[in-house]
C-alpha cells in the first residue's frame, strides 16, 4: 500500500483525479466488476451444488467425484486459458474469461461448503421434516442457511482471485484492470496510472471483505458437539441422471479436456529433445519455494485467524480485512512493491529467496487466514471456558486446545498456499533468484514462444506437484461421503443410543 500511495501521488493529486475521471478507468471498473460478479455467483451456485451432491446424497462414486472436483485447483489459470484458446479459439472475450475463471475457481467454494456440510448438525433439517416440510424444502430452508457463511467465504476468495487474475483474461482478450496495469507497466516508464488502478483494486478488496462479513452476519452453522452422527443421505432417484450429467460436464471441462490437451502436447514433445534435467531442477525448486512460503504464510496467518474467529473487536475486523488486500492485487504490483521497499530497506536481499517469500505472504495470506478462521470458529467456545475455570490462561488454552483441534483446517490453509505459490507467475518472474527456475516460469517461457510441445512436460510436472495438496484438501476439507444411519438398539428407557449421553474415554476430558 505504501508503494501504491507513493507512486500514485508522485505527480500530484491532479493526475490522480485525471486518471480516475477517465472514461477508460470507468469502463475497466465496470468490466472487471461484471466479470467478478458473474464468476462469483456461478462459483457459489456450482460449488455449493457439487458439495451437496458429494456430501449429502446417495450418488454412487461420490468419493471419487470429490477428488476429481478438487483437481482444477492444480491447473494454473493461464494453462487452462492456453488450452481453451488452443482447443476453442472462438471462445474469447467475456464468455471465455468467465468460463475459464469459473472452472479454475469453483473449488474455492466447493471445499469449504463440503466441510460445512460434513460438520453441520443434521438435527435442524430433521426437525423441519417432522413439521411437515419435504426433504428438499428442508435442505433449501435449513441446510442452505447453515452453509451460507462457508459459501460467502469461498465467494470472497473467488471475487478477489478474479480481480487479480492476469493470465486468463489476457489470453481471452478481455480488458480488465489487471491487463491495463500490466500494459501500463510494460508500455511506459510512467507507473502512476498503474499505481492508481492498483489502489482501486485494494479499495475493492476492502469493500468486498466488509460486504462478505455482513453477508454472513446472522448465519451460523450448528456444529454437532455430541456423539458424531451422519445425516441420512438424500435419495436422488430420477435426479441422479442430471446429477451425473452435471458432474461429467464439470470434470470434462476442468480435468479431462486439460489433461487430454496436455497429453497431445506431450506426444508432440517427442519430436523435440526434452531436457529432463532442467525439468527435475525446476520441480525441486518449485517444491522448495512453495514449501517454505506455505510454512511462513501459515505461521503468520495463525494469530490473525485466531483473532478473527474469537474476537469481535475493531482490531480483529481490521486485521482480517487488511489481510485480504494482497489477494486482490496483481502479482506484478505486489512484486514491484516488494522491490520498492526491499531495495530501500534491505538491498542485500534483492532477488533472494526471503524477498520472494515476502511477496508470496502478501499475495496468499488470506488463503491460510480463511481456512484457519473457519476451523477455529467451528470449535465450541465452551472448551475454552472450561479451561479458563481450571485456571489456564487464554494463551495456553489456545496453544494446548484450540490449535491442535484446528490442525486439519491449518493444514488445509497451508495446502492452499502451496498450490497458489506453485502456480504463481508474475511475482516469481520479477523476484526469483537468478539461478532459480520454477515450473511456472519455465512453462511461461516456452508457451510465450508458442513451443507447446516443449512446454507440455513442465505443465504435467506442475499439475503433478499441485495434485498432492489438492488431494489433501479434498480429504481434510470434508467431502467424505456420508453413510446411512442404521437402526440403533434401544435401552431399557426406550431412548436411542444417539440421544443418550454416553461416557467414553474420548468425552471424559471435555
Amino acid at each position: 500500500m505504501l508503494y501504491l500511495v507513493v507512486r500514485a501521488l508522485e505527480r500530484g493529486p491532479a493526475v490522480v483525479r485525471e486518471v480516475l475521471e477517465r472514461p477508460r478507468t470507468l469502463e475497466l471498473f465496470w468490466r472487471s466488476s461484471i466479470l467478478a460478479l458473474t464468476v462469483t455467483v456461478a462459483c457459489i451456485i456450482l460449488g455449493s451444488v457439487l458439495a451437496w451432491i458429494v456430501v449429502r446424497t446417495d450418488l454412487r462414486g461420490r468419493r471419487i467425484l470429490g477428488v476429481l472436483f478438487t483437481l482444477p485447483l492444480a491447473i494454473p489459470s493461464y494453462v487452462l486459458g492456453f488450452i481453451w484458446v488452443a482447443e476453442l479459439p472462438q471462445l474469447t472475450g467475456f464468455i471465455g474469461a468467465a468460463t475459464v475463471l469459473t472452472i479454475a475457481s469453483y473449488p474455492y467454494v466447493f471445499l469449504p461448503v463440503a466441510a460445512a456440510l460434513a460438520a453441520a448438525d443434521p438435527a435442524g433439517e430433521e426437525v423441519a421434516q417432522t413439521l411437515g416440510r419435504s426433504r428438499i424444502r428442508a435442505v433449501l430452508s435449513i441446510t442452505t442457511r447453515q452453509v451460507w457463511p462457508a459459501a460467502t467465504a469461498g465467494g470472497l476468495l473467488v471475487a478477489l482471485y478474479t480481480l487479480s487474475d492476469f493470465g486468463a483474461v489476457a489470453l481471452m482478450r478481455y480488458d480488465a484492470f489487471t491487463v491495463a496495469i500490466f500494459m501500463s507497466y510494460q508500455g511506459s516508464f510512467d507507473r502512476t496510472p498503474a499505481a492508481i488502478l492498483g489502489l482501486i483494486l485494494a479499495a475493492a478488496a476492502i469493500l468486498l471483505t466488509i460486504a462478505e462479513r455482513r453477508a454472513r452476519r446472522g448465519f451460523a452453522a450448528r456444529i454437532a458437539t455430541g456423539a458424531p452422527r451422519a445425516s441420512r443421505p438424500f435419495v436422488l432417484g430420477p435426479l441422479g441422471v442430471p446429477a451425473y450429467l452435471l458432474a461429467v460436464t464439470v470434470i470434462t471441462a476442468g480435468v479431462i479436456l486439460p489433461f487430454a490437451a496436455l497429453g497431445r502436447w506431450m506426444l508432440r514433445s517427442q519430436r523435440v529433445s526434452v531436457a529432463w534435467g532442467e525439468i527435475w531442477a525446476a520441480t525441486a525448486s518449485t517444491i522448495q519455494v512453495a514449501g517454505i512460503a506455505a510454512l511462513a504464510t501459515t505461521l503468520a496467518a495463525i494469530p490473525i485467524g485466531l483473532l478473527a474467529a474469537r474476537s469481535r473487536s475493531l482490531a480483529a475486523r481490521t486485521a482480517e480485512s487488511v489481510s485480504y488486500i494482497g489477494f486482490a492485487l496483481p502479482g506484478i504490483t505486489v512484486g514491484l512493491a516488494v522491490v520498492f521497499i526491499g531495495i530501500r530497506a534491505l538491498p542485500q536481499l534483492y532477488q533472494q529467496l526471503p524477498m520472494l517469500v515476502m511477496a508470496y505472504m502478501v499475495l496468499f495470506l488470506p488463503l491460510a487466514v480463511g481456512a484457519i478462521r473457519s476451523a477455529i470458529a467451528s470449535i465450541p467456545e465452551s472448551l475454552e471456558d472450561v479451561s479458563a475455570t481450571l485456571g489456564e490462561p487464554r494463551w495456553r488454552t489456545s496453544i494446548r486446545i484450540v490449535l491442535p483441534l484446528a490442525l486439519p483446517g491449518t493444514a488445509a490453509g497451508a495446502a492452499l498456499v502451496f498450490l497458489a505459490v506453485a502456480k504463481e507467475l508474475p511475482a516469481t518472474l520479477m523476484l526469483r533468484p537468478t539461478t532459480v527456475d520454477t515450473l511456472a516460469t519455465s512453462l511461461w517461457s516456452h508457451t510465450a514462444e508458442l513451443a507447446y510441445g516443449a512446454a507440455a512436460p513442465y505443465a504435467v510436472a506442475l499439475i503433478l506437484v499441485a495434485a498432492l495438496p489438492a488431494l489433501l484438501l479434498g480429504n481434510v476439507m470434508g467431502w467424505r461421503s456420508t453413510m446411512p444411519r442404521l437402526p440403533l438398539p434401544r435401552d431399557t428407557d426406550g431412548l436411542d443410543e444417539a440421544a443418550a449421553p454416553v461416557a467414553t474415554k474420548e468425552s471424559a476430558p471435555a
